[in-house]
Parts: C-alpha cells; structure tokens; sequence
C-alpha cells in the first residue's frame, strides 16, 4: 500500500471500509499469505514498547484505521484518513461476501465455548457460510502444529485469529511461511460479540468516537488499558509526526 499515514512508526493505510473490502476481496485471489491489521490507538501506543510488535505493523499487507484516536491524529497533521474502518465491521463484511462467494473460513482464538458459539451464530445467520474449522486460543506450541496442519488440509481462505494484540498479530507473522491461507486477520474480541458474551457499543457510542467510554463503563476493570488513550492523544498533540 502506497498512501499511508505514518503515526509513531505505524503506517495506516488511507482507506475506506469499501476500498478495505476491495482490498481483501483482491487478495483472496491470489495463492499467498496476506496478513491484515486493524491498528487503533492503543495499539499503536503498545508498539512504542514493542520493537517487534511495530516492525510487525510495517510488514502487514493492509493497516485499515480502527479507533477513533488514529482518525484524530491523522486530522492533526493534516493527513486526514477518510473514515473509521472497525475491524470487527471488516469482519463481518468479508464475512457476508465469503457467504455469497463460498470462502473458507476458519475460526482462531477465545475460550472453547466463545468460539464454538460464534461458528454457531455465524452459521444460523448466514445461509451458505462455509466456516471448515474453528479452535479456541488456549492452545501450546505442541499443539500449534496440529492447528495449522487442520487450516491448510481445509483449504482456508479467511482467517480470523481473535488471540488479542499483540499476540495475534505476532502469531500470524511467526507463522505466515507455514499457513496457507489467503488472508490471516486479528479479530481480538470480536467473537465474545458473535457469540452473544459482549455487547457491541450502540451505534450512536461509535458514531460520536466513544466506544472506548462505552466499553470503560461496561467493563471498568479495563481502566489501565484505557489510559493509553488519553497517552496517545497528548503524545500526538505535543510530538512532532513520527515517519
């Protein structure tokens, strides 16, 4: 991707959730890997202690801009990201087109029964979805082989791996030359959503830039999470662009 906003050395590609779903659509055509990330502002803080979490994000195929705080920063230096594209919108956009278009899907990460209830979900809502596999996350290195052993014989072309960042993100990397499917997404908690175990923050949350605040109040225990946040924000308003 040539037109990127570069925010702390993580690149974000200007992209809407149109020109994403494109993107993704084109690289399922094609026989390799592509890996993409779902950078929000959160994770951009965390890559500024993570050499090989942000060396990661410069390696991905396509960076879409998840968070209203990456839109924020982008407006500040003038450098302006056309929309928000929420990863777990992009999700269940790829996830209507491989309904209609019968890719594979395989479902990675969360607990067993958050897992086993979004391929169940996704299954009731979507006549002719083709999801080959799923697995919680809650998996050894002895037993890493074995998954990917299963995604490759099921021919996999989508990829959803919700293990949170950064370790999501690092597992897709450390395996990219041993997977064979065609796109490899991090999801994070995306199937406790699916699955009914978390609610989305409603519509008008999103819209106004506040389901960070949404998801404080639900969930009050994520606080020091959430500082990194109001870290970003001051960081972009008192540093110069990082390139």
């Amino acid at each position: 991707m040539a037109d990127r906003f570069v925010i702390f050395g993580v690149p974000i590609d200007k992209v809407t959730m149109k020109k994403a779903v494109d993107i993704v659509e084109n690289f399922l055509l094609e026989d390799r890997l592509h890996i993409v990330a779902t950078p929000n502002a959160e994770i951009v803080m965390m890559a500024q202690n993570d050499d090989e979490y942000k060396e990661i994000l410069n390696k991905t195929d396509l960076n879409v801009p998840d968070g209203s705080g990456v839109i924020f920063a982008s407006k500040i230096y003038k450098e302006e990201l056309p929309e928000r594209v929420a990863g777990f919108d992009l999700m269940m956009e790829l996830i209507k087109i491989a309904s209609l278009k019968h890719y594979k899907i395989y479902l990675l990460g969360a607990k067993a029964d958050v897992v086993k209830g979004a391929y169940l979900n996704l299954k009731s809502r979507y006549q002719g979805i083709d999801i080959v596999g799923f697995h919680d996350g809650y998996f050894s290195e002895i037993d890493e082989e074995e998954i990917i052993n299963d995604i490759n014989e099921k021919k996999t072309d989508l990829l959803f791996v919700a293990l949170g960042a950064p370790k999501q993100e690092k597992w897709i990397y450390k395996n990219r030359n041993k997977l064979n499917a065609k796109v490899a997404i991090g999801v994070g908690g995306s199937f406790d959503v699916i699955a009914g175990k978390v609610t989305r923050a409603p519509e008008i949350y999103r819209k106004l830039g506040l389901e960070w605040f949404y998801r404080l109040m639900k969930e009050p225990w994520r606080y020091k999470r959430m500082m990194a946040l109001p870290r970003f924000a001051m960081k972009v308003l008192f540093s110069k662009k990082s390139v």
